[in-house]
């Protein structure tokens, strides 16, 4: 009999990685996308073609009112039944503080935080009635733990996120569920080609750069990923698959006596606390935060 797990938010990026690696071990997967439907049916078709598992895909804005609890019955109908749940979307809006909206600053709100524990709620409630011990999984950042310019709200939820299932994992102890969170560093959300073809969506990617506009791909010699890769004490950007390993790793048996722990997975990017982004004028490109022009 197969396993069976929700994954918010997995499309692409880390969420697709996270989705293929649980069907490799075995899960039957509903999953949810924000607008990219094509996306969706390219993941579903690959995890039949590749580990002959199901996935059932549903069009949901977990920040609206009411999609949380839409989105899990009907994951759960289709799945008839559900053992792990990974909670994956999530928005990064880089503003100073002297910048954020109120629409900013609900959005992420409601879809970096609000959803999660919505999320987590149904899931243990479902998992209660039915007697399953199962797991959870939040992917948080370790932006929970360091500090950057420009991203005070999406820091602050996210550690906020890592102190929470502490307490969300000693409620459900007594049941056998347990949840953790993995924390991803830098990681390779769209590769240089997917940014060179600038669907749309990539310029208000956070790691989107204007000289990929027009660009042909193979005129790409590098990006942030790269650049940064080279200073991370492991040697590289971490890739979506880095990050499934460690959420396959914490929904099974083999991390049964592990809970309410954040796992960073980062090839300790934030271990010397170097710069991670390009925000405003500083970040790795200008050697440090509010340095104009590179150290030479």
């Amino acid at each position: 009999m197969s396993k069976k797990a929700i994954v918010s938010g997995a499309s692409r990026g880390i969420g697709k990685g996270i989705a293929l690696g649980l069907a490799k071990e075995g899960y039957d997967l509903a999953i949810s996308y924000a607008s990219k439907v094509d996306a969706a049916k390219e993941l579903a078709e690959l995890a039949k073609e590749k580990y002959g598992r199901d996935v059932y895909y549903f069009q949901a804005k977990l920040e609206e009112p009411g999609a949380c609890d839409r989105f899990f019955n009907k994951a759960v109908e289709a799945l008839g039944g559900l053992d792990a749940l990974v909670n994956n979307a999530g928005k990064t809006i880089c503003e100073p503080i002297y910048g954020i909206t109120e629409e900013q600053l609900d959005h992420l709100l409601n879809l970096d935080f609000r959803s999660n524990v919505l999320m987590m709620r149904n899931a243990t409630k479902y998992m209660i009635e039915h007697g399953t011990k199962g797991a959870i999984v939040n992917i948080t950042s370790s932006r929970g733990e360091r500090a950057y310019p420009e991203c005070g709200i999406y820091c602050g939820l996210k550690a906020g996120l890592n102190h929470a299932i502490k307490a969300f994992a000693l409620d459900v102890s007594a049941y056998g569920i347990r949840i953790n969170n993995v924390a991803p560093g830098a990681t390779r959300v769209r590769t240089k080609e997917e940014l060179a073809k600038n669907d749309g969506d990539d310029q208000k990617d956070y790691f989107w750069r204007p000289e990929f506009l027009g660009q042909d791909a193979a005129g790409i010699r590098s990006d942030f990923w790269d650049e940064l890769g080279e200073a991370i004490p492991l040697g590289r950007a971490g890739t979506p698959e880095d990050i499934a390993n460690a959420v396959c790793f914490l929904v099974s048996d083999k991390a049964s006596y592990i809970t309410g722990i954040t796992l960073r997975v980062d090839g300790g990017l934030i271990l010397p606390g170097m710069p991670e982004g390009f925000a405003g004028q500083g970040g790795l490109a200008a050697g440090g935060w509010g340095r104009p022009e590179p150290i030479k």
